[in-house]
């Protein structure tokens, strides 16, 4: 009689240990069991209704008068002084733009100026929250091309010494 898929498999010499049906049968009747069992525990638990849950509650809850009377009398302490602005120029400062970019490669910054004029030779100082520096004004460069002199609502590009930051504002001094 020829050998079935299965009967070559076991007498293959196979070296895993496949449960057998019965072993198989077991398991899944002890894992219905604990469904059953875990089914039957919820079950015989007692529910609280909703105005059960709301009376518990409530009879933790301290009353609002209850509170008052507890909170103690807070006198008013002395009036505040108002802070000074935190990025305040020196008084013959002039604050004429703002950088709007920073190119780190070159070490140049664009510079939006909102008001005056600014030269080549021009002493500015470029302070923001991290930076603080000052230096002459050696290069400057509108679209690519040399300029000596910028004026209100243009963006130009300059040689700055040092690291300068989006927001910083550029005064002239």
């Amino acid at each position: 009689m020829p050998a079935t898929g299965k009967q070559n498999r076991k007498s293959a010499g196979s070296t895993t240990s496949r449960p057998t049906s019965g072993k198989k049968k077991a398991a899944k009747n002890k894992l219905k069991k604990k469904i059953t069992v875990k089914k039957t525990a919820k079950e015989k638990t007692p529910k609280k209704t909703r105005k059960k849950r709301s009376a518990v509650i409530a009879a933790k809850r301290p009353s609002s008068k209850s509170i008052k009377k507890e909170l103690p009398l807070v006198e008013p302490g002395p009036p505040t002084v108002e802070a000074p602005p935190v990025e305040e120029p020196a008084s013959q400062e002039q604050a004429i733009g703002v950088v709007t970019h920073y190119y780190s490669d070159l070490g140049v910054a664009v510079i939006q100026i909102n008001r005056a004029k600014l030269k080549t030779g021009d002493r500015v100082r470029i302070k923001g929250h991290t930076t603080d520096f000052t230096q002459t004004l050696s290069s400057m460069e509108y679209e690519h091309g040399h300029v000596d002199e910028a004026v209100a609502g243009q963006c130009v590009g300059i040689k700055v010494d040092d690291h300068a930051r989006v927001h910083d504002i550029v005064y002239l001094e």
